[in-house]
């Protein structure tokens, strides 16, 4: 089950990748500043994924209205993460979590997706500027979209 609303969001650092080359992005860098999203997705270039994270790019500018930073993460590499933003145009960073070290922290880890061991979970947090987590939700159903409306409402919250 994922780390619940009211939980202490676990502290990471993940690699990004972009025209500059490869960069660490850290949780806590947004502590004190501004809220902070997580969509966790299965993998990168499949058609649920990349409709979840063009919708998120579409209407980054509410995020962004709303002093929200957005990540999107999976455990594809930062290479391939990479070619998903170019292809998708992504205004906001994709996160590598190769060695599934924070889906597993946010418990939110498939032990076996469709054969793939250790894929991540369609998940969205929302993490407050104290590092509070005050949206969670998780699915087994990789088909199924985060609830944008209630991420919307928590960041408004």
């Amino acid at each position: 089950m994922a780390l619940a609303t009211g939980t202490k969001a676990p502290e990471f650092t993940l690699k990004s990748k972009n025209a500059d080359g490869l960069a660490d992005i850290a949780l806590a860098d947004n502590f004190g500043k501004q809220k902070t999203v997580l969509l966790f997705f299965p993998l990168a270039f499949t058609s649920v994924c990349m409709d979840e994270m063009c919708s998120v790019n579409s209407g980054i500018q509410k995020y962004k209205d709303l002093n929200a930073a957005v990540y999107g993460i999976s455990v594809d590499s930062p290479f391939t993460l990479e070619k998903m933003a170019l292809v998708d145009k992504l205004q906001f960073p994709l996160l590598s979590d190769f060695n599934k070290d924070v889906s597993t922290a946010y418990d939110v880890l498939f032990e076996d997706l469709l054969g793939f061991k250790g894929v991540s979970k369609r998940s969205a947090f929302v993490i407050n500027e104290e590092g509070t987590i005050i949206y969670a939700e998780s699915s087994d159903d990789p088909k199924q979209l985060p609830d944008f409306d209630a991420i919307m409402a928590a960041l408004q919250g």
